[in-house]
């Protein structure tokens, strides 16, 4: 099994200014401060870094399925100042959906190195609990949502057949947008703190999928 010792000098360096942006933006949330909108728009652009630097390491479709779910995330995060005339949450959902899909490719046919987990179905049912009850809040989205949190799940599950780091960014991600979902479904249930909780478990995951893939592919070249 890949260690996380596979991930080395420069690559390592490489994560350093996503995650001092991540601690910059996350602590602007928490005190309301207006540097939260544009360091939001650096985190996926400094997190492609560790990629980009990566980029000879094979097969190059893990390489190019990485970096287009980063580029993807990153319109996701920008929706709204991207597309200022568009309807901002469904183009969120569009973005962030695409760029499930480029993991969930990437983690089923590069990245996995173990069995499915049988605990990993817990995923199915978080997806129908979530729909049992935040659909009835969410109008003429329900079927957007509905596939949305299935190709979320399905990241989620997926990457439990990964780097042990890659699942657990697996399992942020999800927490991050189950937060995310009540606070724009069920905003009144919500207090302050779960606004830079969102984007808390948001970077953590991102960055933690990023590093245990590069992990697994760094590892295998050392074979």
């Amino acid at each position: 099994m890949p260690t996380t010792t596979s991930l080395r000098s420069p690559i390592l360096w490489a994560f350093v200014p996503y995650l001092l942006i991540s601690i910059v933006h996350d602590a602007a949330l928490a005190i309301r401060s207006d540097l939260a909108g544009p360091t939001k728009l650096w985190l996926m652009p400094l997190l492609a870094l560790p990629i980009l630097i990566s980029a000879r390491l094979r097969p190059p479709l893990a390489i190019a399925l990485l970096l287009a779910a980063v580029v993807l995330s990153w319109i996701g995060d920008g929706a709204g100042a991207f597309f200022p005339a568009g309807p901002e949450l469904p183009l969120m959902l569009l973005f962030f959906g695409l760029a499930h899909i480029a993991y969930m490719v990437v983690f089923l046919r590069v990245l996995r190195i173990r069995r499915f987990p049988r605990w990993a179905f817990v995923y199915a049912a978080w997806w129908a609990v979530m729909l049992a009850v935040l659909g009835p809040h969410t109008g003429g989205l329900f079927f957007a949502v509905a596939a949305y949190g299935l190709v979320l799940s399905g990241t989620a599950a997926l990457s439990t057949r990964c780097h042990p780091v890659v699942a657990v960014g697996g399992i942020l991600f999800l927490t991050s947008d189950t937060i995310l979902a009540y606070r724009i479904f069920l905003p009144d249930a919500m207090p302050f703190w779960t606004s830079p909780a969102v984007m808390l478990t948001y970077t953590l995951g991102q960055g933690l999928i990023i590093a245990g893939a590069l992990i697994t592919l760094r590892s295998r070249r050392e074979e």
